[in-house]
């Protein structure tokens, strides 16, 4: 492409290298993008790796969008599950130096950054350089809220909690914005202290507070006002720079793109299928792509889902053979794949509810494509957002009952859901 003259604004983008944070942040900058073609250039910065997973092609993006990649100086996002802990130690140690050598190599001044909230060495950078930054916020604004008043729970008496099942009933009522909620709604990982995360906990609390105390210029969050707009008014009057809702960070604008496509020979087998079932009958489960399900539990949900004789489009990430090859992919009723264009799915007017993890990302474009939802939270931000789904909003239906995630829900149970 052409570079704009110097005189253009010049954003960099630098996400945190993992499929819930890139995602937000390249659906955002091909928003912002494509409404600003003139004097507007955004540079995107990832690792090497990650340029190859961003897809579709990224010389499909709007011509004053441009990636530039670190090298691959963490391990690699298909191995990160085997030690996390390593992992996030990789980003927050070994990623500035490239980073800043790559934005010293650009021939374009940088007029400001957006940085996603855990990327602490990028706000260091901007405010060393006198550079403008904004701070992206990736999970729900009222986990943010949670996250940064972290310390009314130590007031409360609601920190550390390790076992929930004692204290998991009890009301907090005073965090700001946030409605009242049971603590067990509270992301488990930040109340408790035996978990092996404890230092990367510690870490983003620090952060959170760090970053938005002495550092970030401007606050976006990828949520929507109208779904928190409680918890959006009363940050935006404690802070002292602007507070922006600039969701949903979901990729809608692309849906265009991709009905066209579909009228080709290019549709994939998934999408034929649902072609051919009846109108809002399809149940779609899926995830994520970071935490999973064990396989019991998978197990469970698999035999229920058959047993309920409900059709389902089920995406099991990694080998979904060993399923196929288990319990057989019957097309009358079921269809299961390793991976699925999802908002693409949620589209499709034979999808009539989704089973899903509450996934913040999920969760906005189940909300979008108004979507009813099964929720089946796994582990942090998810809890709080199934609260909001099943309790203030009033678009779902909690799979697990009662206190904790150990419990095992039966392929009876699921039948009868």
């Amino acid at each position: 492409m052409t570079l704009p003259a110097t005189g253009c604004c010049h954003v960099v983008a630098v996400p945190y290298p993992g499929r819930g944070h890139v995602n937000p942040m390249i659906n955002i900058c091909r928003q912002i993008a494509s409404r600003k073609p003139d004097n507007l250039l955004i540079t995107f910065v990832v690792t090497e790796e990650w340029l190859g997973l961003i897809g579709p092609d990224p010389t499909t993006a709007p011509d004053n969008l441009r990636f530039a990649t670190i090298p691959n100086v963490v391990p690699s996002v298909h191995d990160r599950a085997k030690d996390i802990i390593a992992f996030v130690k990789a980003v927050w140690t070994k990623m500035e130096a490239p980073f800043e050598e790559l934005l010293d190599r650009l021939e374009v001044p940088v007029s400001a950054i957006v940085a996603d909230n855990n990327l602490f060495w990028a706000f260091d950078f901007a405010n060393r350089r006198n550079i403008p930054v904004a701070s992206l916020w990736t999970m729900s604004a009222s986990v943010f809220s949670v996250f940064y008043h972290f310390d009314l729970l130590k007031q409360n008496g609601h920190y550390p909690v390790d076992d929930l099942s004692e204290k998991g009933h009890e009301v907090v009522d005073y965090i700001p914005g946030i409605p009242t909620t049971r603590l067990a709604d509270l992301p488990g990982e930040l109340l408790r202290t035996d978990n092996s995360n404890e230092k990367i906990k510690q870490k983003l609390l620090e952060t959170t507070w760090r970053v938005y105390k002495a550092q970030a210029q401007y606050l976006l969050s990828t949520s929507v006002y109208e779904l928190e707009s409680q918890v959006i008014d009363v940050l935006k009057a404690q802070f002292p720079f602007p507070v922006y809702t600039i969701g949903p960070s979901i990729p809608y604008s692309q849906l265009d793109q991709t009905c066209n496509a579909s009228q080709s020979n290019n549709v994939p087998d998934y999408l034929k299928w649902l072609d051919s079932q009846p109108k809002e009958s399809v149940l779609y489960v899926s995830f994520g792509s970071s935490l999973s399900v064990a396989s019991a539990q998978l197990d469970e949900i698999v035999a229920g889902l058959k047993i309920s004789g409900t059709r389902y489009l089920q995406v099991v990430r990694g080998d979904a053979s060993k399923i196929v090859e288990e319990y057989g992919n019957c097309e009358e009723l079921g269809f299961v794949v390793p991976w699925c264009d999802q908002l693409r799915v949620l589209s499709h007017a034979s999808i009539g509810g989704f089973w899903t993890h509450c996934g913040w990302n999920s969760t906005l474009e189940a909300v979008f494509c108004g979507v009813p939802i099964l929720t089946f939270p796994i582990a942090w931000d998810q809890v709080s957002n199934s609260k909001q789904i099943v309790e203030d909003w009033k678009i779902g239906y909690k799979v697990k009952k009662g206190i904790g995630g150990d419990n095992l829900v039966t392929k009876d149970e699921i039948a009868e859901l």
